[in-house]
C-alpha cells in the first residue's frame, strides 16, 4: 500500500538482523481512526490528510504495511517486579518502520495491540481502547509538560470485541513514535545467551543512533553507561518534580534514549504522598512514586552487568569498578537534576547551600496535610508576590506551611528579581493542568461508551498545561471525596 509522505529508512531491520523477528499485523475486520495527532504527522513530514482516512486506519492497525515499511517484532527480555524473563519481545507490537523528521531526527513508529507475534507468551497479541486512549492522553499530557516521552500518532478501533478480565472490549492499536525503542531489556537479551559479539553490535548502534559523540572511543561502552545513566536521571527527576507515578518500572520498560515509555498503570498524585502506588499488581509498593530513583539506579546496575565484558574484556574486576562507579554516582545524577528542576518551581535562580532543606520542608509539610502536589506549585507563583490565601488554602491546618513561606520569603528576598519575571518563570515549570486521574477516567469512560468528546477536550486542555484559562477550573482541581482509592491495570 503506497501512501504519501511515509520516506521509510529502517536502520534497525536493516543493522541488526538477528535482533528481531519479521513479521505483519493481524488482519483486522473494520479498522476505523479514532484520534489521528495531525501536528505530529506533520513534524514527521507525513501526509497527515492522506492518513487521517480509512487507508490511515489500516495501517496503523496494523492491517497493511506502507510501501517501505519492514514490521518486525523485536526481541528483548528483562527484570518484572525483580524476577528476570529470559525472553519478552514484543509479544502484542510490531516496528512498522523509522522515518526522518523534518528536523533531521530518526523516529521510530511502533504499533501496540496488533497481534499475536512469535513473543507473545500464550497472550492473544492485542489491545482495547480504553489501555490505548490512555496512553495516547498521557504521552501527549507528558510531552506538553517537557518530559521525554513516546508519542501517540494514532488511535485506531479495529472492529473487533477482545475478551479480558470484565468481559469483552473494544479493540484497538496504538500508533506510537519514539527516537527508538532500544531497552535495558534488549542489551539483557543478549546478555543472558552470553552472545558478546551481538551485544557489541547493539551498543555501538545504539551509540550511533543515540550518543554519536561516543562513537569509535575506546571508553564508548563505559561512556555508553554514564549518558543513559545521566538521561535517565534527569527523566526520573522530571517524573519526580510533576508528581508522575510509572508503575511499572520493569527494564524492559526503561529506555536507551532517556524517553518514558509504556504508560500502562501510571498516574499522578493529587495529595503528596511518596508511598503512593496506583497499580494493581504492585501489592509491595516497589514501584511506589517516592521509590521511583532507587529502581531507576536498579535497572541501571542491570544494564551495567550487560556491558561488563564490552567495558573490560581482559579484566573483568576492573570493569565492574568503572561500571559500579557510574551506578553509584546516579544518586548525585539524580539529586542535581531534582534540585534544579525544584528551584525553578520554588521561583530561585541561584544556587544557596540550604536549598535542598528548603525543597524537602515544603515536601514534608505537604505529607502531613496530604496537600495536592500540583495546585500548592502553582500557587507559589501568587504567592512569591505576597498573595499567600490561595497557598494557605490548601492545607487544612496551614501552621506549618507558614513556618515554611516565611523561610521560602527569606530566600527570595536574596536574589534580586523582579517579581512579575519571577512569577512568569515559576508559571512556566509549574503546570495548571495535568492529566488528574478522576478526569482521565470520566473522558476513557465516555469514549468506550461511543462519546469522545470530553476525550477529546481532555487532550485539548493538556496540551497547553502552563496557562490557566477561564472556563477549565475543574480541570485543575483533584479528585472529589466521593472518587475513592484510584487503581490502575496494565491494560493488556
Amino acid at each position: 500500500m503506497s501512501i504519501a509522505g511515509f520516506q521509510f529508512d529502517n536502520s534497525y531491520a536493516r543493522e541488526l538482523e538477528g535482533f528481531y523477528v519479521p513479521w505483519k499485523g493481524a488482519e483486522v475486520p473494520a479498522p476505523r481512526m479514532v484520534r489521528f495527532n495531525r501536528a505530529l504527522a506533520e513534524e514527521m513530514g507525513l501526509d497527515g490528510t492522506a492518513l487521517d482516512s480509512d487507508a490511515g486506519a489500516a495501517i496503523f492497525a496494523g492491517h497493511e504495511a506502507p510501501e517501505g515499511a519492514e514490521p518486525l517484532a523485536m526481541a528483548y527480555a528483562g527484570h518484572q517486579f525483580g524476577g528476570f524473563s529470559p525472553q519478552l519481545g514484543d509479544g502484542r507490537a510490531l516496528l512498522l518502520g523509522e522515518v526522518i523528521d523534518r528536523q533531521g531526527r530518526r523516529r521510530d513508529i511502533h504499533l501496540k495491540g496488533s497481534g499475536r507475534t512469535p513473543f507473545s507468551r500464550g497472550g492473544d497479541g492485542k489491545a482495547v481502547l480504553g489501555p490505548v486512549l490512555r496512553e495516547y492522553v498521557i504521552g501527549e499530557a507528558m510531552h506538553a509538560l517537557g518530559v521525554p516521552t513516546t508519542r501517540a500518532l494514532a488511535a485506531v478501533a479495529t472492529g473487533e470485541e477482545i475478551m479480558r478480565q470484565d468481559g469483552p472490549a473494544p479493540g484497538a492499536v496504538l500508533a506510537r513514535v519514539a527516537s527508538s525503542h532500544l531497552r535495558v531489556g534488549t542489551f539483557q537479551f543478549f546478555a543472558a545467551r552470553g552472545e558478546t559479539e551481538r551485544l557489541a553490535q547493539l551498543a555501538d548502534y545504539a551509540i550511533s543512533r543515540h550518543y554519536p559523540e561516543l562513537a569509535g572511543r575506546p571508553d564508548r561502552y563505559l561512556g555508553l553507561l554514564k549518558a543513559v545513566r545521566d538521561r535517565q536521571a534527569a527523566l526520573i527527576a522530571q517524573w519526580m518534580n510533576l508528581g508522575f507515578v510509572h508503575g511499572v518500572m520493569n527494564t524492559d520498560n526503561m529506555t536507551i534514549s532517556g524517553e518514558t515509555i509504556d504508560y500502562g498503570p501510571c498516574a499522578f498524585i493529587d495529595g503528596y504522598d511518596p508511598a503512593m502506588v496506583f497499580s494493581s499488581i504492585d501489592s509491595h509498593g516497589r514501584y511506589a512514586y517516592g521509590n521511583q530513583p532507587k529502581i531507576a539506579q536498579w535497572n541501571l546496575a542491570r544494564l551495567a552487568e550487560t556491558l561488563l565484558d564490552l567495558i573490560n574484556p581482559d579484566d573483568s574486576d576492573d570493569a565492574v569498578r568503572q561500571a559500579g562507579d557510574i551506578i553509584n554516582g546516579f544518586p548525585l545524577a539524580y539529586e542535581r537534576a531534582w534540585l534544579s528542576g525544584m528551584r525553578a518551581k520554588l521561583g530561585l535562580t541561584r544556587e544557596e547551600a540550604d536549598d535542598m532543606d528548603l525543597a524537602v520542608g515544603l515536601l514534608a509539610v505537604l505529607e502531613t496535610q496530604n496537600a495536592d502536589f500540583t495546585r500548592v506549585f502553582r500557587s507559589l507563583g501568587q504567592a512569591a508576590t505576597g498573595e499567600v490565601a490561595p497557598a494557605r488554602a490548601l492545607f487544612a491546618n496551614p501552621a506549618g506551611f507558614d513556618v515554611w513561606l516565611a523561610l521560602w520569603q527569606a530566600r527570595l528576598a536574596r536574589e534580586e528579581m523582579p517579581a512579575e519575571k519571577r512569577v512568569a518563570a515559576m508559571n512556566r515549570v509549574n503546570p495548571v493542568y495535568i492529566p488528574r486521574n478522576h478526569m482521565v477516567e470520566a473522558a476513557l469512560g465516555a469514549a468506550i461508551s461511543g462519546d469522545l468528546a470530553p476525550f477529546e477536550r481532555l487532550v485539548e486542555v493538556l496540551a497547553d498545561p502552563f496557562t490557566e484559562r477561564k472556563g477549565l477550573e475543574v480541570f485543575a482541581l483533584g479528585a472529589p471525596t466521593d472518587f475513592g482509592p484510584y487503581t490502575t491495570y496494565c491494560g493488556t
